[in-house]
């Protein structure tokens, strides 16, 4: 059975080489130079005595080929910055977006630019979401895809055109002086946005960028709204908006904020009921009852057309103990009602919502008015009584309402947020928000209607660009009609991958609520809505006739000439006949644009190429999921069937270190053109482009983002440590040349081909978190990579042979070609989030022609023939048994022991055999795995050891061939002082004494004089 076993090991070593190749013809000779004594090297040279050549190290410290190499450990400052500049320039980094775009490709890496909003300096949140893009297309580049990335910008909006207008305000300019303000501002903010995104690297081709203010852009964006038309999902109707009264326009919900700490006057009302409802009319006691309902907004009070209550829920009439009134409450809400009054509340009487239908209340401050009670899905228990006031001008709930039971809606508020005439003598021009509440306040005070009053502190819709509160309010305005789409959305998203899973969730639930978006806005910086009116009806003329007329005119002269134009020319006579309208001059032209999310959303209309093609990725900030990710399903949804998208990637917004949202009143703003060339803060020093993708790379993306000193300092100190093993991997390449002196896999020494082995795990490792979008999981993997499998083990293990052996020695150069391959696997696998540095370490690297860039010559190129199971097994067998010696040595050199280990025969031993074939040697694969002075290998210690002889017993399990060999084998370890002295030249104790060189390094020495 164990001959079946040994045979069945040697068969698999085999496969990767038995013969170890440690060039032992060398040790031969230079064995031969001396038996029994020292002799000198050379005639003339004497031999290595201190005393007469001072340090024996000295006198052979140029044989030792230690590392040189130009490429600095460390760059700062100004250097720093200018070797990234002369960096970009000389790769070629501006070219190469287009290169990669001429270059025959099987597949293609499409991802879509969610458009910067062109208002305003470059800020951190810019770099996180850009460089992140970058990471991935350069990634995606170099594995051979032609990547498909156009950068756009949002040009239209409201921030633009006050920004643009200033103080100046739009009082005396005409919608194209307006315009023209507002072009120039954006082309600024563009401009400085560009630069700004060069310099971090970011590789596109930046002249072939998309603006939705251009006519093409537009042209696309009107064949998106006409398709969508022409479904009915597009109509004109008067319904409940947001609205903002410090902006003056219509708002979607993706343009709202909600302020947590807004603080209403919320109130406690009554309302007479009149009329009994007909099923509790015949209950006693039951005369001169107030239904109390409780708001936030006492403003809409006026506008008050029901009152409404839960079908399914109980509700009582109870009696106060101080007044003894009685108030129609729900049931459940009845003990924090007593609570609020500060009275106890008798009940006097309990019924179902359902027994309420037909009851009618009279308006408190409006004589003669009377409001029924009427059921409703949107009435809760969670606040106030149960009794729901209904203003359907002015809620979206109670819209619903009035729909359903044919209900007025009129309205009371202007557009600058006072009151109309229509809601009388009384309120007309004060502010419903301020002065108009609280008129509204004192008149149910007056009429005895008020019950309480109190702060409310909740969250409530803001203008995300003025920081305004806003009113809900009806206008005529162009919808979508989101309900209709919601199933087709929502299926569609199914088939998107999303990261991280529980943004899904939120689209989802984003998608629930919105049963319509408003796409109309009342500016003059926008595209506008191609529709005429008929001067005396009102009635809209909009068809696929005249938008499309009206997009051929865009296409060609920007959409200023819808203002530019006579009527006449946008409503030429063929399209007239088409449209069966009248002659030109019953129309007047729209005044409103659309509102920017629809500019947006259509993105993908203009930007991808192919009509029926859909990105690989958006990645954007979490504020999307309610903006671009949800415009642009809901458009290519309508117009295709399908999403845009394939995977959206929804990340976190960049914080302060103190996890503070960043604002320039709190200070804490981090800019990162004053990351990268530094700041008049000490605290602040010039961090290079590098430095920002590192944090970027290393953030954890899905929640929010720290930025600050301390992160950046700790993103600088860790490039810092990679630099410094890429110098030690160039240092020591210097005038290795990988395509002559490059050595074949199968003649490495068995500790090389292992490195090979541990260099394909890494890269695809690497491989996959890029492919995930997790580049900082690309990080943790280099770092462990650097730190574990180089630093501590293998840079230790090779550096007496890499140092100390002959220079073209067969040792040497097999470790050199690892080396190589280490330095191209680690160099191509950060160059996606470090290009500066990859390009320039491989500007000093050897094997290729000069003035080549490395993203131009692909990803990391490792081996399935580098996979090998067997070797992998001998050499963490032998790792195994160096844990257990060095553990048995704390904090001493391993080099001063002599270390005996043994094996029963069996599996164990092959392997270890294969690396010492040798029952005791100074120089094979085993002796240089464990760093010790010399190593006996033995089926038993010997029964002699010395009296201060360090022992230790261990097992390893040996699983080869899948798991069909398998031994779990013991060994054991004898660990005792070295007898042999230092070798001046290498320090290993390998010589016979302290002033003679080793076997090894006399052959070395030899050869080089």
């Amino acid at each position: 059975m164990l001959l079946c076993r040994v045979s069945a090991v040697s068969h698999a070593l085999a496969r990767w080489g038995r013969r170890s190749h440690r060039g032992d013809g060398l040790l031969l000779r230079a064995l031969s130079f001396s038996s029994s004594r020292c002799r000198g090297v050379s005639s003339g040279e004497g031999s290595a005595q201190p005393s007469e050549t001072g340090s024996a190290q000295a006198l052979y410290r140029d044989t030792v080929l230690l590392p040189r190499t130009e490429f600095p450990a460390k760059l700062t400052g100004q250097k720093l910055l200018d070797r990234e500049v002369e960096i970009q320039q000389e790769c070629g980094f501006a070219d190469l977006y287009s290169w990669q775009r001429q270059r025959k490709a099987k597949k293609e890496f499409c991802l879509h630019d969610g458009p910067p909003y062109a208002n305003g300096d470059p800020h951190v949140g810019h770099a996180l979401n850009k460089i992140l893009k970058d990471i991935r297309n350069r990634f995606e580049m170099l594995r051979g895809r032609q990547v498909h990335y156009i950068p756009g910008w949002d040009c239209h909006g409201l921030p633009i055109e006050l920004k643009a207008l200033g103080e100046l305000g739009s009082s005396g300019l005409t919608p194209l002086q307006i315009r023209q303000k507002a072009r120039d501002f954006a082309k600024g903010a563009i401009a400085r946005q560009k630069a700004a995104f060069q310099r971090w690297g970011v590789m596109a081709d930046w002249d072939q960028c998309y603006y939705t203010f251009d006519g093409a852009y537009e042209a696309a964006q009107l064949k998106v709204f006409q398709e969508m038309h022409s479904k009915g999902l597009i109509y004109q109707d008067y319904k409940p908006i947001f609205w903002s009264p410090s902006s003056r326009t219509a708002l979607a919900e993706a343009e709202l904020e909600y302020n947590p700490e807004h603080v209403s006057r919320a109130i406690y009302a009554t309302f007479p009921l009149i009329t009994l409802p007909p099923k509790i009319a015949s209950e006693k006691g039951l005369e001169g009852v107030f239904v109390l309902v409780w708001t936030t907004q006492p403003w809409t009070i006026p506008a008050n057309e029901a009152v409404c209550y839960m079908p399914n829920a109980q509700y009582s009439v109870v009696k106060r103990a101080d007044n003894s009134q009685l108030l129609l409450v729900a049931t459940e809400r009845t003990a924090s009602t007593a609570a609020l009054l500060g009275t106890e509340l008798e009940t006097v009487g309990t019924f179902t919502g359902s027994q309420l239908e037909g009851g009618i209340c009279k308006h408190p401050t409006i004589p003669d008015k009377e409001v029924p009670l009427l059921p409703a899905n949107h009435v809760t228990m969670a606040k106030g009584t149960g009794l729901v006031h209904t203003a359907p001008a002015h809620g979206m709930e109670d819209y619903s309402v009035a729909s359903q039971f044919k209900l007025s809606v009129e309205c009371i508020v202007d557009e600058d947020g006072k009151f109309t005439e229509a809601a009388g003598p009384e309120l007309q021009y004060l502010s419903v928000m301020t002065e108009g509440t609280d008129k509204v306040i004192s008149m149910l005070k007056e009429c005895g209607a008020l019950v309480k009053e109190e702060q409310c502190v909740h969250s409530y819709p803001y203008d995300w660009r003025t920081k305004q509160p806003v009113v809900i309010r009806p206008s005529k305005q162009w919808f979508i009609n989101t309900a209709s789409l919601k199933d087709k959305a929502k299926e569609a998203l199914q088939k998107v991958r999303v990261l991280p899973d529980s943004a899904k969730g939120s689209l989802l639930a984003m998608l629930d609520r919105r049963t319509y978006w408003c796409i109309s806005r009342q500016r003059s910086w926008g595209v506008p809505i191609p529709v005429f009116y008929h001067r005396e009806t009102g009635e809209a003329l909009i068809n696929k006739y005249t938008v499309s007329h009206i997009a051929t005119l865009f296409k060609e002269k920007g959409s200023d000439c819808w203002w530019e134009l006579p009527t006449e020319t946008l409503l030429p006579p063929e399209v007239l006949k088409k449209s069966k309208a009248g002659p030109v001059t019953d129309y007047i032209r729209g005044e409103d644009v659309l509102d920017i999310w629809f500019d947006s959303g259509a993105s993908w209309a203009a930007v991808l190429e192919e009509s029926d093609s859909r990105a690989d990725a958006y990645v954007e900030g979490k504020d999307q999921i309610g903006g671009w990710f949800q415009s642009s399903l809901l458009t290519s949804v309508a117009v295709r069937n399908k999403a845009p998208y394939k995977s959206l990637v929804v990340h976190g917004f960049a914080v302060s270190e103190k996890g503070e949202k960043m604002s320039k009143s709190l200070g804490n703003v981090v800019d990162p053109d004053v990351v990268i060339n530094g700041g008049k803060d000490p605290a602040m020093p010039a961090y290079g482009a590098d430095v920002l993708r590192w944090w970027v790379a290393e953030s954890n993306i899905f929640t929010e983002v720290q930025i600050g000193p301390t992160a950046l300092n700790s993103a600088r100190d860790s490039i810092n440590k990679l630099r410094n093993t890429l110098k030690f991997l160039l240092g020591n390449l210097r005038g290795f040349d990988p395509l002559s002196q490059a050595v074949d896999s199968k003649q490495m020494h068995y500790i090389d081909q292992y490195m090979l082995h541990l260099l394909r795990e890494y890269s695809m490792k690497v491989t996959d978190a890029y492919s995930e979008f997790d580049a900082g999981r690309v990080i943790r993997v280099l770092q462990a990579f650097i730190a574990r499998d180089l630093s501590s083990f293998y840079f230790s293990i090779i550096k007496d042979r890499l140092y100390c052996d002959a220079e073209d020695s067969l040792g040497r150069r097999s470790c050199q070609t690892v080396l190589e391959e280490v330095l191209d696997g680690v160099t191509r696998s950060i160059a996606p989030i470090l290009p500066h540095l990859a390009e320039e370490v491989y500007l000093h690297a050897p094997g290729h022609d000069k003035g080549e860039a490395l993203f131009k010559s692909g990803w990391i190129k490792s081996s399935s023939v580098w996979r090998r199971p067997g070797l992998e097994e001998a050499v963490e067998g032998a790792c195994a048994i160096r844990d257990s010696f060095l553990s048995s040595i704390p904090g001493k050199n391993a080099a001063g022991y002599d270390l005996t280990i043994a094996i029963e025969p069996g599996l164990l031993f092959e392997l270890m055999e294969s690396l010492q074939e040798d029952p005791t040697s100074t120089s094979s694969q085993l002796a240089e795995l464990m760093m010790a002075a010399r190593v006996n290998l033995t089926s038993e210690l010997p029964r002699d050891l010395p009296p201060d002889v360090l022992q230790k017993h261990g097992t390893f399990l040996i699983n080869l061939e899948g798991g069909v060999i398998r031994e779990d084998s013991a060994y054991s370890i004898a660990v005792v002082p070295t007898s042999a002295a230092r070798c001046p030249r290498c320090r290993r104790y390998t010589a016979e004494s302290a002033d003679c060189l080793c076997p090894r390094c006399q052959t070395v020495v030899s050869q080089v004089r």
